[in-house]
């Protein structure tokens, strides 16, 4: 089977190196012809655990091949997906131009039946844009080319992208034709020989199932820091809390972890999103416009607690941070915790010494030269007055106290994820301030 991949960003990437390593000829599409000489150098733009060294041994194989010109593999094609950037709009709606660029695009090129398939997270009613549009070009063209339009949103989380495509929860397919229907069925049939459960249903659902799915997991997240903060107040310990709830079968306990905040390309924009959706139809969408509010507040938690830990006087103090990446296991510093952080640290003129695995490199093209870039966790702390854990990487889970103690200034933990125990640190001889638990 032949398919091509508009779009190289993290979601194309991943899912035609995945397309490939099951077997599918895969040419990967991009306008950016920098980033297509560096894939076919063996350079890879993003970090993704595996990806690198799946890239390499598909193209090798010749199964997966890049260009930036669609029209060099249009005839060979049985299905086209889109998975350009959807990035928020001022206004907080998804910004659609690149979506429908390639689907213009696709009408411009197309001469015989495709299925385009949009794997970009998108509001309901996009697909009848997209419809739309390719209509207009065939119609330009004095052309009747029958094709179909579906969706198929991606559920990859950053870090694990790889296992979750290759082994999902479940693939998600919105389509509207039997025809659309057999082609998706041919392309999964490895993950339906494997008993992965593959959903079809309408478009407008399986455009709504990605949003809804992400605005959930979100809403989880900033109910947990909502309670956590409560807890602070009212002598409770959320993590006795979260335990006592999480084992509750009709709750569970994922998502269920307080901290700093959420970020990254998908909860913030994807909330937005759906904000901005419900208010186009005259509805209020209530609870997200809290979890939306509530997560802001609480990525300047960290903040708070070293500012009040000092009382107020931050001017000249010397912080840092271990962890600058949304998350562990990616270099992705798109709405991190850690960008809120360093700006009011920094505003309270602060030094602030960083350190991450992987994300030093972003943080340089977001932030510049206004933090210190260590070489490891323990130069970081090196004459620090207070260390802040932002991204539970897992190096950082048991570094040796007696360094860390012995380089601080002030041996002071803001443990931003709940993830070292109080009582070890107290007898190493350090004051742990966590999130949802009174120090």
């Amino acid at each position: 089977m032949n398919i091509a991949i508009i779009g190289t960003g993290y979601v194309g990437l991943v899912s035609g190196a995945c397309f490939a390593e099951m077997g599918v000829n895969v040419t990967c599409i991009d306008i950016n012809k920098q980033k297509i000489s560096n894939l076919n150098n063996g350079i890879i733009p993003i970090y993704e655990p595996g990806l690198e060294e799946m890239v390499l041994r598909n193209q090798k194989a010749g199964r997966l091949k890049f260009t930036h010109d669609l029209g060099s593999c249009i005839s060979e094609v049985e299905i086209i997906f889109n998975a350009v950037g959807t990035p928020p709009d001022e206004d907080g709606s998804a910004d659609l131009k690149f979506v429908y660029d390639a689907a213009q695009t696709v009408g411009k090129l197309i001469n015989h039946y495709v299925l385009f398939v949009t794997k970009s997270t998108v509001p309901v009613g996009t697909a009848l844009q997209v419809k739309s549009i390719i209509r207009n070009e065939l119609k330009k063209r004095k052309l009747e080319i029958p094709f179909d339009v579906a969706s198929n949103p991606e559920f990859l989380k950053e870090g694990n992208a790889i296992d979750d495509f290759m082994s999902p929860d479940r693939v998600v397919v919105g389509v509207e034709s039997e025809k659309a229907k057999e082609l998706f069925t041919r392309l999964y049939r490895p993950f339906l020989l494997n008993n992965f459960r593959v959903i079809f249903m309408d478009i407008a659902s399986a455009e709504m199932t990605k949003y809804a799915a992400n605005a959930m997991l979100a809403t989880r997240i900033s109910f947990m820091n909502d309670i956590a903060n409560l807890c602070e107040r009212v002598g409770a310990d959320v993590n006795m809390v979260r335990k006592g709830i999480g084992s509750d079968v009709r709750i569970g306990s994922k998502f269920l972890y307080p901290g700093c905040g959420y970020g990254g390309s998908c909860f913030p924009k994807d909330v937005k999103a759906i904000i901005k959706t419900a208010s186009t139809y005259g509805y209020e969408m209530k609870v997200l416009k809290s979890v939306e509010t509530v997560n802001e507040k609480q990525k300047t938690i960290l903040f708070e607690k070293v500012k009040d830990h000092f009382a107020g006087n931050l001017a000249g103090k010397t912080i840092a941070l271990w962890g600058l990446a949304f998350k562990p296991e990616t270099d992705d510093m798109r709405e991190a915790p850690s960008l809120a952080l360093i700006s009011l640290l920094l505003q309270s003129k602060c030094t602030v010494k960083v350190y991450d695995p992987i994300a030093m490199n972003e943080c340089k093209r977001v932030v510049g030269d206004t933090v210190t870039y260590c070489t490891d966790m323990y130069d970081a702390v090196l004459d620090a007055d207070a260390v802040l854990l932002v991204t539970e990487w897992k190096e950082f889970r048991v570094p040796s106290w007696l360094v860390v103690k012995n380089a601080m200034k002030f041996p002071i933990i803001i443990d931003g994820r709940n993830i070292y125990d109080r009582n070890e640190l107290i007898n190493n001889g350090f004051i742990h301030i966590s999130i949802g638990s009174k120090a």
